[in-house]
């Protein structure tokens, strides 16, 4: 018997959660990708900061499914979709044919049209980005030991953009990599003078915890040195400063744009009906209207609570999402209706730097500080894909812990 065919389009959270809960069903899964791995975005911050290499937050695709006997793996860019022949068009190669389709593109970075910032601004939202910021915050400091006066023209002054747990993160790590192991490779370069300064255009950090774990978030962070500036959107970025909307100019050679992302520009080319940030509109089961055999998950779908707030982008809802679709392809298989995707909210987490986390469980329960941060690290080594790659992040994490050192200090991407 010719079993159904499902298509997933993306390896992010929500496709890699789809094809597990289909590996066991009376299906053929092709996944596509236009990369050969699946990135835990979590961690691309202690890429960027040097505390993890590439790999160790990357695993291989086909090494993800190699179990799997009804699934294959295809590496190609989708540029778009023939929903009356139920085919889907990569960029070489034959096209791939389905009968059900999963559009899990996820999301890319949005500049809000701010001027300056595609052009002089480097994104965190790929393994990519990561790689490229690294270089840049260690090419920076070279530059500097080599000639100390271009500190005052901003060459140590380092700008994030958004105050999400991506900025966070990102400022809290870059601040301990300054302090405890920087000082320590540039011994005649007074390192002191490296300044992060984190610009969040709302009055308040972290948005969606609680105001308890936003002041907290703020503290650590200034007590790790981190300049605070809330309240007050970016104006434009030029290629050695930032303007502010109060018309306050900050003097940095390298600003990180953590600020928001929209929908991923293939659900331009589908041709569907998008909602404000582009994302595809969907019904309550995930479904595309009009065509109940195309489902959307993550971030480039459209879905709404009961009470019609729409869902937070997390990767927990992705994968919630990728799962309820595995879900209904069952049920639509033995002849039965499908449900309304519900999620679950089992809590949300963002570290700020070492023995420093904020986490919010359901039922009011919080906690911050040391325990935070161990439940921190304990939750992302459990979502993280393969044994290998959590024993090796284990090991950098136990070591940097012990020895202030992050190992991955290499310059590899272009300065520009």
């Amino acid at each position: 018997m010719k079993l159904p065919r499902v298509v997933i389009v993306g390896a992010g959270f929500g496709g890699i959660a789809a094809v597990k809960a289909l590996t066991r069903a009376p299906v053929e899964v092709t996944i596509v990708d236009q990369h050969n791995f699946h990135t835990f975005s979590p961690l691309l911050y202690q890429v960027a900061t040097a505390g993890l290499a590439s790999e160790d937050i990357a695993p291989n695709l086909r090494g993800i499914v190699q179990r799997a006997r009804n699934v294959e793996a295809r590496m190609a860019r989708v540029h778009g979709v023939d929903f009356d022949r139920h085919e889907v068009l990569v960029d070489h190669g034959v096209s791939i044919p389905y009968d059900y389709l999963i559009l899990a593109a996820g999301a890319v970075s949005s500049d809000f049209g701010v001027p300056g910032v595609a052009e002089h601004a480097v994104p965190l939202k790929t393994l990519a980005d990561a790689t490229r910021v690294r270089s840049t915050v260690l090419r920076r400091f070279e530059e500097a030991n080599t000639d100390p006066s271009l500190i005052e023209g901003g060459t140590l002054t380092f700008v994030v953009a958004g105050g999400g747990p991506t900025g966070v993160e990102l400022c809290g790590a870059l601040g301990e990599l300054f302090t405890k192991v920087l000082a320590k490779d540039f011994k005649n370069l007074d390192v002191g003078r490296g300044q992060v300064v984190l610009v969040e255009m709302t009055d308040r950090l972290l948005g969606g915890f609680s105001a308890a774990s936003q002041a907290e978030a703020k503290l650590e962070l200034e007590l790790r040195g981190v300049d605070v500036r809330l309240g007050v959107p970016i104006a434009s970025v030029g290629p050695d400063k930032v303007e502010l909307a109060d018309g306050t100019v900050i003097p940095a050679r390298t600003t990180v744009w953590a600020a928001g992302v929209k929908a991923n520009p293939l659900a331009d080319a589908l041709g569907l009906a998008q909602a404000t940030r582009g994302e595809i509109i969907v019904s309550p089961d995930l479904t595309v209207p009009a065509h109940p055999e195309v489902f959307v998950i993550g971030d480039l779908a459209a879905v709404q609570r009961p009470g019609g707030e729409p869902y937070p982008q997390l990767a927990p809802v992705a994968m919630q999402a990728g799962q309820h679709v595995a879900r209904t392809i069952e049920r639509r298989a033995r002849g039965k209706r499908t449900k309304p995707f519900h999620y679950t909210d089992k809590g949300i987490m963002a570290t700020i730097g070492r023995r420093s986390a904020v986490a919010e469980l359901p039922f009011g329960i919080r906690f911050g500080g040391t325990l935070g941060w161990v439940s921190w690290l304990g939750l992302h080594l459990v979502f993280l894909i393969g044994f290998r790659n959590r024993a090796v992040v284990l090991v950098n994490w136990a070591w940097n812990y012990v020895k202030w050192d992050r190992g991955n200090r290499v310059i590899l991407s272009d300065p520009e």
